[in-house]
C-alpha cells in the first residue's frame, strides 16, 4: 500500500485552515459515545425512523457458515436490537455479506444475494425480506443464480429488479430477474444480457427505464453508461442505449452517483472514483430527459474521493462524505466532507469528521435532517465500530413545523400540509429512504411535491401521477422555506 506524503498532506491542511473554519461555524460532527455492535457494510433507514445495519461474515472467511447478527439501531434511543437470519436449506447460516438490497412498497427491506465462499467469492442465490415493524428476517424464494456484489432495484411496478454478480459458481451473472409475491417462483428470469459490472449504480427513470451510471464496485470491464429497457415479456430481451460524454470512464470504481433533486428533473450525477489506487475529483452530469443524453462536466470535487457517500439532503444539496484519495487508505481519507448545490454548480467545503471511513463504509440521512456515518473495513478484521453523526448548518436555524400531513397519498392526489409557516414555504419534499452499500443506492431520490395554494396555515398540494417519479413504498414528507432550511420529516407512504 502506498505511503502518505506526510508534508503535503499537512500543508493542504494549512491551506484550507482558514477556508474550512469560515465555513462550518454553524455545522458539525458528533462522535458518538457508544459505537455499532457490528460493522454496518449493509445500511437501511426503516420506515420507522430506526436504522438496520447487516454485515454476514463481514469480510472474514473464518467467520463463513457461522451464526450472523443483524441489528436494529433506535438512534434516539441509542440502544440496538439483535436478529439473526434465517437458515439456509442445509441448515447453515444463510451469509448476507456484499447482497444487495431495495424497498419494497409495504416497507419491507428485500435483501437478495450474498456469499457462498471466500477467495474467489461465489455468490448465494438467498433471497430475504426484512421486517421493519416486526423486526425479524422472513425467507422468500431464492433466486435463480447466486449473486454476490448485485444490484437491487425496485420498479414503478413494486417489483425488485436483480442484475450482475458472480453467481454460485462464480462466474458473471448475466441474467438479470424480477422478484413478484405475485409470480408462481417468486422470480422470473430474462435471457441472458450483456455484462453489467458489479454493484452497478442503477436509476429507475421517468419512462421505467433504467439507467447504469458508470459507477460500479471494481472495475467497469469497458461497459460504458447505457439505459436499459425491460421489456414486458421475460421471453424477450433487455435493450440497450450507450450514454456517451463520461470523462475517466475508467474511475467508476468506488465511485458515487446520484438522482439530483428534483427526481423530475431527471439529471444524474457521478462525482470522484478510483483506478487502482488513485482517486479522481471528476464530476459529470447527464440529463436524461434529452433525445441523446450525454454527460457534460460540472465543478470537480475540491478532493479526490474513492469509497465516499453521497446522501440528498432536504435542502436539495447533495452532502458528500468518507472516502480517501488512494484505495483503502485512512491516512489519505481525513478529508473535509462537501456540499455541492446543483442550483449553482458550486461546492462548498465544510467540517472535517473525525472518523476515517473508506471500503464498506456508510452514510444515510435521518429524518430529522442529520446524516450518520457508519463503517470502515480497509483490512480483513480490521472493523472500525465508531459511529459519528453531521449536522448541517441548517439543524442550528429556526426550522418550519409541520402540524399535520396524510400518512398515505395516491398518485395525482392533491392534499394539505398544515404548518404555521406555510407563506415562507419555498419547497415541498418527499425523500426515500436510504439502503445503501458500497458507496452503492438506488433508492434515495427526492420528489418535488408542487404548492399549489396557500393561507396563513397550510399548503396545498399534489403528488406526482407517475409511478416512475414516486416508486411506491415510504418516504419521508419534508417542507423547506424560502431560505432553504428544511423542517424534521414526517413518514408517509405512496401506493
Amino acid at each position: 500500500m502506498t505511503q502518505p506524503n506526510n508534508k503535503t498532506n499537512l500543508q493542504e491542511e494549512t491551506d484550507l485552515g482558514t477556508f474550512i473554519a469560515q465555513g462550518t461555524t454553524t455545522d458539525k460532527w458528533q462522535v458518538l459515545s457508544y459505537s455499532a455492535p457490528i460493522l454496518p457494510i449493509h445500511a437501511a433507514l426503516l420506515r420507522t425512523g430506526k436504522i438496520f445495519f447487516f454485515c454476514g461474515s463481514g469480510n472474514d472467511p473464518n467467520r463463513l457458515n457461522t451464526p450472523y447478527d443483524s441489528v436494529v439501531w433506535d438512534v434516539s434511543k441509542g440502544t440496538f436490537t439483535r436478529q439473526k437470519p434465517p437458515l439456509d436449506s442445509n441448515n447453515q447460516p444463510i451469509d448476507l455479506f456484499c447482497a444487495g438490497h431495495s424497498f419494497r412498497p409495504d416497507g419491507m427491506l428485500l435483501v437478495a444475494g450474498g456469499t457462498l465462499r471466500y477467495d474467489p467469492f461465489y455468490g448465494s442465490p438467498s433471497a430475504l425480506m426484512f421486517d421493519p415493524i416486526a423486526e425479524k428476517w422472513v425467507k422468500i424464494p431464492s433466486m435463480n443464480n447466486g449473486r454476490w456484489y448485485p444490484t437491487v432495484l425496485t420498479l414503478g411496478s413494486g417489483r425488485i429488479f436483480a442484475v450482475s454478480g458472480p453467481d454460485k459458481d462464480g462466474k458473471l451473472n448475466r441474467q438479470p430477474e424480477i422478484y413478484s409475491a405475485f409470480f408462481a417462483n417468486g422470480w422470473n428470469a430474462f435471457p441472458t444480457t450483456s455484462s453489467i459490472p458489479s454493484y452497478a449504480h442503477l436509476f429507475l427513470l421517468s419512462s421505467g427505464k433504467v439507467f447504469y451510471s458508470g459507477a460500479q464496485m471494481g472495475g467497469n470491464y469497458g461497459v460504458t453508461p447505457r439505459i436499459l429497457t425491460l421489456p414486458e415479456a421475460f421471453t424477450q430481451s433487455i435493450s440497450e442505449k450507450v450514454v456517451t460524454g463520461l470523462q475517466a470512464s475508467g474511475f467508476g470504481d468506488q465511485a458515487a452517483s446520484v438522482l439530483l433533486p428534483p427526481a423530475q428533473d431527471q439529471k444524474v450525477m457521478i462525482l470522484g472514483g478510483g483506478s487502482g489506487n488513485a482517486a479522481t475529483n471528476r464530476v459529470n452530469i447527464v440529463d436524461l430527459k434529452a433525445t441523446n443524453p450525454t454527460y457534460v462536466a460540472a465543478k470537480p470535487l475540491n478532493y479526490a474521493r474513492m469509497h465516499h457517500s453521497a446522501v440528498l439532503l432536504p435542502d436539495r444539496t447533495v452532502f458528500v462524505c468518507n472516502g480517501s484519495k488512494m484505495n483503502e487508505d485512512t491516512t489519505q481519507s481525513m478529508l473535509p466532507a462537501e456540499i455541492y448545490n446543483p442550483a449553482t454548480n458550486t461546492w462548498t467545503i465544510v467540517a472535517k469528521q473525525n472518523v476515517p471511513r473508506v471500503y464498506h463504509s456508510v452514510a444515510l440521512l435521518l429524518p430529522d435532517g442529520r446524516v450518520v456515518t457508519a463503517g470502515g473495513n480497509p483490512q480483513r478484521r480490521v472493523n472500525e465500530l465508531r459511529l459519528e453523526i453531521y449536522s448541517p448548518a441548517y439543524m442550528s436555524r429556526s426550522r418550519p413545523i409541520i402540524q399535520s400531513a396524510p400518512q398515505t397519498l395516491t398518485y395525482g392526489l392533491q392534499f394539505t400540509i398544515q404548518t404555521p409557516q406555510a407563506a415562507n414555504i419555498k419547497w415541498v419534499s418527499l425523500i426515500r429512504p436510504m439502503a445503501t452499500t458500497h458507496s452503492c443506492d438506488t433508492e434515495q431520490r427526492l420528489v418535488d411535491i408542487p404548492i399549489n395554494s396557500r393561507n396563513a396555515t397550510s399548503l396545498n398540494v399534489t403528488v406526482t401521477n407517475n409511478r416512475n417519479i414516486a416508486i411506491p413504498g415510504w418516504y419521508m414528507l419534508f417542507i423547506s422555506d424560502n431560505n432553504g432550511t428544511p423542517s424534521v420529516a414526517t413518514w408517509t407512504r405512496i401506493s
